[in-house]
């Protein structure tokens, strides 16, 4: 059984979309379990409006809630009652093997380090969505998180892309690019020029070079690396 903590307060449609989500989530699979975290007495009225299996869907209080514009390492720091703290703490303490939120991304990227922690070895957290393509979906890598990356984060994007991908979407041997401005090896800025090669030397990255940004809705790759530089 899969255990996974809802930010029931975080998002622009919060609580309904949250709660909605969660009943449409364990009426499709009986492999899941979820704790929705916020305000319990706003929570709970919203669950009221649905049938649902009560043994599998739960409310843990949290009286606090992030706002988007709040700065978001004080607001983690301050706040330890707030929905995404008591979420994610809830990961750290064994309680819950997953934590979701459509709320402050800030928040959750810097609850993710000093909270949860980052896997060994990974330098750098991204923020990677899942794009609309012509030919399905493709993962853009990282979108925002990190500004002045370096040639090794953005081969640990690669990677951990490519497992997403792989394990979690289902396409084997993923196709991985790197965004630049022209799909010649030989161009791009002192930033991509060092990865690329480092890419193309990874037996474990299906690395096919560069991405124009106009080719990525044309699902010319399965994974799309990126700087937060080429977004901003």
């Amino acid at each position: 059984m899969i255990r996974v903590a809802v930010d029931a307060m975080g998002g622009d449609y919060a609580p309904v979309e949250m709660v909605k989500g969660a009943v449409d989530a364990v009426a499709k699979t009986d492999q899941i379990e979820i704790a929705l975290v916020g305000k319990e007495d706003v929570v709970r009225r919203e669950l009221e409006k649905y049938s649902y299996p009560k043994d599998r869907i739960r409310v843990v209080h949290a009286s606090e809630v992030i706002e988007t514009e709040e700065p978001p390492v004080n607001a983690i720091r301050k706040k330890k009652d707030s929905s995404i703290v008591v979420g994610m703490n809830m990961v750290k303490k064994q309680e819950a093997d997953a934590f979701v939120s459509a709320g402050s991304s800030g928040a959750i990227l810097v609850g993710g380090q000093v909270i949860v922690g980052r896997i060994k070895g990974v330098e750098r957290p991204p923020l990677a969505p899942l794009i609309p393509t012509e030919k399905g979906v493709s993962l853009l890598i990282d979108c925002g998180a990190n500004v002045d990356a370096r040639p090794s984060h953005l081969v640990q994007f690669a990677r951990m892309g490519s497992i997403y991908m792989e394990h979690v979407i289902g396409i084997k041997k993923p196709r991985v690019a790197i965004v630049n401005i022209g799909a010649e090896e030989e161009k791009g800025n002192a930033l991509v020029k060092e990865t690329f090669p480092l890419l193309k030397a990874c037996e474990d990255i299906n690395f096919i070079g560069s991405i124009e940004a106009r080719e990525i809705p044309h699902g010319g790759a399965d994974v799309i690396v990126s700087e937060a530089s080429w977004e901003m």
